[in-house]
C-alpha cells in the first residue's frame, strides 16, 4: 500500500470527532486526504480533529450536523461540495440507539433508531454518489448485533442488519459508477459506545464476556479504523457488497465454549510453555 494513497482524495466521515471516526480521519489526513469532519455536539472535539489533521499535512473542515435530521444531512453535504467540489470517500460512522428489551421499546425509540442508523446512511449515500465524479468508496460501520442476538440490542442490531442489506443493494446499483460499497462489522470495541452499553443495569460484566472471545480482549478503535481504511485503498478494488467482520473471532464461536471445558479440551493459556498445544512427535 502506498503511504500516500489518499493524496488528492476527499473524505466525509460522519461522527468523526471521536472514536473510530476520529482515528480514521487522522490516518487519512496523514496519507494526504482532505476531510469533512462531522460532529453533532462537541465543536471543541471536532476542532481538535481538524487541527490534528492539518498538522498531519491534510486539509479539513468541521461541520455540525445531526444525522437524524434530513435537512442537516443536506447541509453537511452542501458544505462538502462548497469547500471541495467533490467526494471520493463517504464513511457512515455516526450511530445511536436505545438499549432496551423489546417490550420496553416505545414508538420514538424505533423511529429515532431508524432515522439515525438506516435513513441517515441511505440519504448520505444518495448525496455522496452525486459528488463522486471519478468513482469512490462508501463504507458504513455495523456491529455483530446485526447477525447475533444479545440483551437490549434488538433496536440497534435490527437497524445494523438493515444497513448491511442496503450495502448489498447499493453495491449492485453503484458498481457501474465505479463506486464500491461495503460495511465493517465490529465486535466488542473499546470505545465510549461499548462503555455505555455495558453500563446498562443488569448487563453481564466484561470480565465474564471477554474470556469467551478467542482473542480474549476488546478490539481497538484503530483496528476497526484500519479495516475501514483498507476498504478505501486501491488494493480493495474488487471487494464490494461485503460486511467485513472485525471481532477477534467472537461471531464464529458457539457453546459449548472451550473456555468452559476442562482437562485436555481446554485451550492452552498464554505462558503455558513453548510446546503447549503442539502435536506429539510420536
Amino acid at each position: 500500500m502506498s503511504e500516500r494513497f489518499a493524496a488528492g482524495k476527499v473524505a466525509l466521515i460522519t461522527g468523526s470527532s471521536r472514536g473510530i471516526g476520529r482515528s480514521l480521519a487522522l490516518s487519512l489526513a496523514a496519507k494526504g486526504a482532505s476531510l469533512v469532519v462531522n460532529f453533532k455536539r462537541s465543536e471543541e472535539l471536532a476542532a481538535a480533529v481538524v487541527a490534528a489533521a492539518e498538522e498531519a499535512g491534510g486539509r479539513a473542515i468541521a461541520v455540525q450536523a445531526d444525522m437524524e435530521v434530513p435537512e442537516e444531512i443536506d447541509r453537511l453535504f452542501d458544505a462538502a461540495a462548497a469547500e471541495f467540489g467533490r467526494l471520493d470517500y463517504y464513511v457512515g460512522n455516526a450511530a445511536a440507539s436505545s438499549f432496551k428489551l423489546i417490550p420496553d421499546l416505545k414508538l420514538h425509540h424505533l423511529d429515532r433508531s431508524y432515522a439515525m442508523n438506516v435513513r441517515a446512511f441511505v440519504l448520505g449515500a444518495q448525496r455522496a454518489v452525486e459528488l463522486m465524479d471519478r468513482g469512490g468508496r462508501i463504507v458504513t460501520l455495523s456491529s455483530y448485533g446485526s447477525i447475533r442476538a444479545y440483551p437490549t440490542y434488538a433496536n440497534l442490531g435490527a437497524a445494523k442488519a438493515a444497513v448491511e442489506a442496503w450495502v448489498r443493494y447499493m453495491a449492485i446499483e453503484f458498481a457501474p459508477l465505479g463506486i464500491n460499497v461495503n460495511a465493517v462489522n465490529g465486535g466488542i470495541i473499546e470505545s465510549d459506545s461499548s462503555a455505555y452499553f455495558y453500563d446498562v443495569e443488569g448487563m453481564p460484566s466484561l470480565d465474564t464476556v471477554l474470556p469467551k472471545v478467542p482473542k480474549a480482549r476488546m478490539g481497538t478503535v484503530k483496528e476497526v479504523a484500519d479495516t475501514v481504511e483498507f476498504l478505501l485503498e486501491p488494493r480493495s478494488e474488487y471487494i464490494t457488497g461485503q460486511s467485513l467482520v472485525v471481532d477477534g473471532g467472537l461471531s464464529i464461536i458457539a457453546p459449548p465454549f472451550f473456555d468452559d471445558a476442562t482437562g485436555p479440551l481446554r485451550l492452552p493459556e498464554p505462558g503455558d510453555g513453548e510446546d503447549a498445544g503442539a502435536a506429539s512427535d510420536a
